[in-house]
C-alpha cells in the first residue's frame, strides 16, 4: 500500500459541502529576518504601510504607462483586461509585468522584491501582477475575503507563504474605496463552503461571490481585530499577508483610485493541483512560472 503524499495533505480545507469552523494558522507569518524598520509590526498585524515607496516622478511615469495600456485597442480584446460589471470602464489588467517593461523592471528592484524576501525567508517569484482601477463614480469594491483562500482552493498554493504589495498611483482617501484590513486576522483561516463552479473565475474578477466568508465570519473577526484603512498619498504602499481579511468599498466620489498590485510567493511554496477546484485558473491569474525574481 502506498503512503499518502504528506506534501499534499490539506491543512486548510475549504470549498467544502458543509461549513467548517475557523482554523488556527499553523504556518509562520514571517519566515525570514526583518531588516526594514517599517516591517517591524508585520508579524503581529499582518501588514505594513510604506510611505513614499515611489517618488512623484515615478508615480507620474507609471500613471502614464497605465494610461497607455488602457488605451491600447488590442488589449481590450485580451482576457487579461477586466471590465467593470456596471460600466464599460477598466477594472483590472492582469499580468501587467508582461505588458509593461517599466513595471517588469520595478518588480525586480530590491526595494520591491526585497520586501517579500524578508517576510518569506527565501527567493520569491511573481504569482500574480495586475493594475486595479476604481474610476470615479463607477468603481466597484472588493468584498471581504482572504486571498490565500482563493489561491489555495483554485490555484493550488499549499501554504500562506505569500505577500501582496499594493502601490498607490493615486491618493488613497478614506472615501474613495481605499483598502480595509483586519489587523491580526491573518492568524485565522476561514474556510468557505460550497463547490467551486467551473469557469466562474471570469465573473469573480469583476465581482467575487465564490470563496467569500459569511457575514457571521466577518462580524466575528471584525469584533475581535477591528478594521484599519490604508490611506496615504500616491507613491505610498501597503504590504500585506496572503491570509489577512481585507476589502474595499465602492467609489462613488469623483476621485479615482488606482494601484499596481504585485503578489510574491516563495519558491518553496510553488503551486500544485487546486485543493478546491476541478482545474487551475489561467496562468495570467496564477502563474506557474516559478523562476525567482532577480
Amino acid at each position: 500500500m502506498s503512503l499518502p503524499d504528506i506534501s499534499r495533505m490539506d491543512r486548510y480545507p475549504t470549498r467544502t459541502a458543509e461549513p467548517l469552523p475557523h482554523i488556527d494558522r499553523s504556518d509562520p507569518t514571517v519566515w525570514g529576518t526583518i531588516e526594514t524598520a517599517t516591517l517591524s509590526d508585520f508579524e503581529a498585524d499582518g501588514f505594513a504601510i510604506l510611505d513614499a515607496l515611489l517618488d512623484p516622478m515615478e508615480v507620474a511615469d507609471f500613471t502614464a504607462e497605465i494610461d497607455r495600456l488602457t488605451r491600447d485597442p488590442d488589449l481590450w480584446l485580451d482576457d487579461r483586461l477586466i471590465i467593470e460589471k456596471s460600466a464599460r470602464r477598466v477594472r483590472s489588467i492582469f499580468e501587467v509585468h508582461r505588458l509593461s517593461t517599466a513595471i517588469a523592471e520595478l518588480v525586480r528592484e530590491t526595494r520591491i522584491a526585497g520586501l517579500a524576501r524578508q517576510i518569506l525567508g527565501s527567493e520569491v517569484y511573481l504569482h500574480q501582477s495586475r493594475v486595479n482601477m476604481m474610476p470615479g463614480f463607477a468603481g466597484t469594491g472588493f468584498y471581504w475575503h482572504s486571498d490565500f483562500e482563493t489561491w489555495h482552493a483554485e490555484d493550488g498554493m499549499p501554504a500562506p507563504r505569500a505577500v501582496s504589495l499594493s502601490i498607490a498611483l493615486t491618493d488613497n482617501h478614506p472615501f474613495n474605496g481605499s483598502l480595509m484590513v483586519m489587523p491580526g486576522s491573518h492568524r485565522t483561516f476561514v474556510p468557505c463552503h460550497g463547490r467551486t463552479p467551473a469557469e466562474h473565475f471570469r465573473e469573480s474578477l469583476r465581482e467575487q461571490q465564490i470563496g467569500v466568508p459569511t457575514q457571521a465570519d466577518i462580524a466575528e473577526l471584525a469584533n475581535k481585530h477591528g478594521i484599519r484603512q490604508f490611506t496615504g498619498p500616491a507613491g505610498s504602499a501597503l504590504l500585506f499577508d496572503s491570509n489577512i481579511m481585507h476589502a474595499s468599498s465602492n467609489n462613488i466620489t469623483p476621485f479615482p483610485r488606482s494601484n499596481i498590485f504585485l503578489v510574491f510567493n516563495s519558491v518553496e511554496n510553488t503551486l500544485g493541483a487546486p485543493y478546491g477546484a476541478d482545474a487551475p485558473r489561467p496562468t495570467y491569474i496564477g502563474s506557474r512560472d516559478f523562476t525567482p525574481v532577480r
